[in-house]
């Protein structure tokens, strides 16, 4: 794999991630809990689709094929998404929602920090951007769970219950893909070394906070980032993409 086949790869992984996530969180659209959730919820979605456009925009600057974001979001296949399986998971309930924001949060808030140091001038640009974004949500979802876990006993069992079911699903951030050594190497992309840890650190505190316990179990899903996905992305893609799918090219 050349260098600019392996910067477009990762140029998905972070563009598929908050494309993915974004339609999930649009989906309690009409549907939060109370009317300020529904507010915040629908905001994160509308952050995360702006993330979204500017990473696959330099993805699809990057491949050179002649494709812009819109063509990488409604015309590849599943096989062809680059984001990790903890973001295409179904909503559950609000906790579940939240608890499943809160691990992506606090994973990319440090990604982006990394991201903003790169000698690419476009890929620190977006990182600076979004960052400022990031923070707000990892606050935002790191108080509410906080507030559930430490909450009525029925919000203190489904929070526990949400952490359970996503844990295996966090290992799969910190899988370290040899493709990506020589945008290392170039200073494209810093090291990573320290990222679980720190990570690590941070869910750690909330969890205590929120009277959460982590599993102990270390088995970890993986595959999405290299397109083997579960089958709730497929169902999610086909909603996403009917539009352009009936009718290609189709302008509004």
């Amino acid at each position: 794999m050349t260098q600019r086949e392996a910067l477009f790869e990762f140029l998905q992984h972070l563009g598929d991630n908050t494309l993915i996530l974004s339609h999930r969180v649009s989906e309690w659209c009409g549907h939060a809990p109370v009317i300020e959730e529904d507010i915040a919820l629908a905001n994160t979605a509308l952050d995360l689709i702006g993330q979204a456009q500017m990473w696959l925009g330099l993805a699809a600057e990057i491949e050179g094929a002649g494709r812009d974001a819109d063509a990488l979001t409604y015309h590849r296949d599943s096989w062809d998404f680059r984001n990790l399986l903890l973001v295409e998971r179904p909503n559950g309930d609000f906790g579940k929602t939240l608890m499943r924001q809160f691990l992506f949060d606090a994973w990319q808030a440090l990604m982006l920090e990394k991201l903003a140091r790169s000698e690419h001038k476009q890929i620190a640009a977006i990182a600076g951007k979004a960052i400022k974004e990031v923070a707000y949500h990892l606050e935002r979802s790191g108080d509410t769970v906080i507030g559930l876990g430490d909450g009525t006993e029925e919000s203190h069992a489904r929070m526990q219950a949400a952490l359970d079911d996503l844990w295996p699903y966090c290992g799969e951030m910190f899988n370290l893909d040899e493709r990506y050594n020589a945008l290392i190497l170039a200073n494209i992309l810093p090291r990573m070394d320290d990222l679980r840890a720190r990570w690590l650190s941070k869910v750690t505190d909330i969890f205590d906070d929120a009277t959460l316990v982590i599993p102990t179990d270390n088995f970890a899903h993986s595959g999405g980032k290299s397109g083997r996905h579960t089958e709730h992305l497929g169902h999610l893609l086909c909603e996403m993409q009917v539009l352009q799918r009936s009718y290609p090219g189709a302008k509004w």
